[in-house]
């Protein structure tokens, strides 16, 4: 059993994987692609699946600060739809803030330019780890 989480945004998506205990998380990449055409994604995703061994899959689901569902969740679900034809276990996990904690662990690490978008993959390892201690 091994997990990938993954931060999905319009243009792009973080991924980080745990090591092979599942103990620590770990930010791996960012996959770029042309505004929320999705699919794009898919035929390199299913090769990180296959190289890392993934089991299970950590999306983080955007919610608004009052619990509710709003659009942004709703490109999540929608990726998870795509994302079962990989035949993994599909989790949906609460990202809200996440990419704010990211910016503000690379702000202190003495990042300047964010606009790397080291951010989605820090924020993809963010959402992974709370699952995990959510695990616990």
């Amino acid at each position: 059993m091994r997990y990938m989480g993954l931060d999905l945004g319009t243009t792009s998506l973080g991924i980080a994987l745990t090591d092979k205990t599942n103990m620590i998380a770990l930010p791996l990449k960012v996959l770029k692609f042309p505004k929320e055409e999705y699919a794009k994604v898919l035929p390199e995703l299913k090769e990180l699946i296959n190289d890392n061994n993934i089991t299970d899959i950590v999306l983080g689901l955007p919610k608004n600060m009052d619990n509710s569902l709003g659009f942004a969740s709703q490109r999540s679900l929608n990726f998870a739809k795509l994302l079962e034809q990989f035949n993994l276990n599909i989790h949906l996990y609460d990202e809200r803030l996440t990419t704010v904690e990211a910016l503000n662990l690379l702000k202190q690490a003495g990042y300047k330019n964010l606009k790397e978008k080291k951010v989605d993959a820090i924020a993809a390892q963010i959402i992974l780890e709370s699952f995990l201690k959510g695990l616990k």
